[in-house]
């Protein structure tokens, strides 16, 4: 019966969230002025600093315990102004189902969102959110209240946490504002960013799905860069690829 396995499809929707810009979209440049605002305008006046053209290594996962059905897939990816999004698998195991259905429905949405234009549907802006400084600090950071204003998967409801000394978005969490689908009840995600190279990137992201007949299903997806914006950061490696399994859950 493929019915409750499809309800594992909605997780993918999760890694499309990761190609969006991390930042405000506001144009600012740093300077002594931010000694003088609040941790929130320091964070909306900064500018998007995302790479210009990168290619990463992804390492994705996906588990739900009650059916026993795991995979994973090390996915080579790659973007720019102009060629887009682009990606090719170079090692995978696992469920061969949550690979076609999951992992690859996800890049292609992500491939066909970049060349759509649609990330601007989840920047970090006055458009999509409204913000509200709580005065709170979470290991050093400060948090950010953030509530959309619609209900879209790609819109987050819950808080953002920067730097206090000027407003960098170290992580983001909460609940989707929208459902993927009727089989999913909740999706509770975790988005980690750093700088690379001195471009804001995604790091990390998680998430936790609660899915009718299935339970809980949990998403991770992890990037390892080679290169950010022409400049050489690292030699990520490929796992080995395992044998498609006999019987695919």
């Amino acid at each position: 019966m493929n019915t409750p396995f499809r309800s594992l499809a909605p997780l993918g929707i999760v890694t499309l969230l990761a190609a969006m810009p991390a930042s405000a979209s506001a144009k600012a440049t740093r300077s002594t002025v931010l000694d003088a605002v609040s941790v929130l305008e320091r964070f909306l006046m900064r500018s998007d600093e995302g790479p210009v053209s990168y290619r990463a290594l992804r390492r994705l996962e996906a588990h739900n315990p009650h059916f026993g059905a795991n995979a994973w897939m090390d996915v080579w990816t790659e973007a720019d102004k102009a060629g887009g999004f682009r990606y090719q698998i170079a090692a995978e195991g696992g469920s061969g189902y949550i690979r076609r259905r999951v992992f690859l429905a996800a890049l292609d949405g992500e491939e066909k969102m970049w060349r759509e234009g649609e990330p601007r549907r989840a920047q970090l802006t006055n458009a999509n959110y409204s913000f509200k400084d709580e005065g709170r600090v979470d290991g050093g950071l400060a948090s950010l209240a953030i509530s959309p204003k619609r209900k879209d998967v790609l819109l987050v409801n819950g808080w953002l946490f920067v730097k206090q000394e000027d407003g960098d978005l170290v992580r983001i969490e909460g609940q989707l504002s929208k459902t993927p689908s009727f089989w999913t009840r909740r999706v509770e995600i975790v988005r980690r960013y750093g700088r690379v190279a001195d471009a804001h990137v995604p790091l990390e992201i998680e998430s936790v799905a609660q899915i009718l007949i299935a339970g809980r299903s949990t998403f991770r997806m992890t990037y390892e860069y080679e290169s950010v914006n022409g400049h050489h950061v690292g030699d990520p490696k490929p796992r080995a690829s395992e044998k498609e399994p006999a019987a695919d859950k």
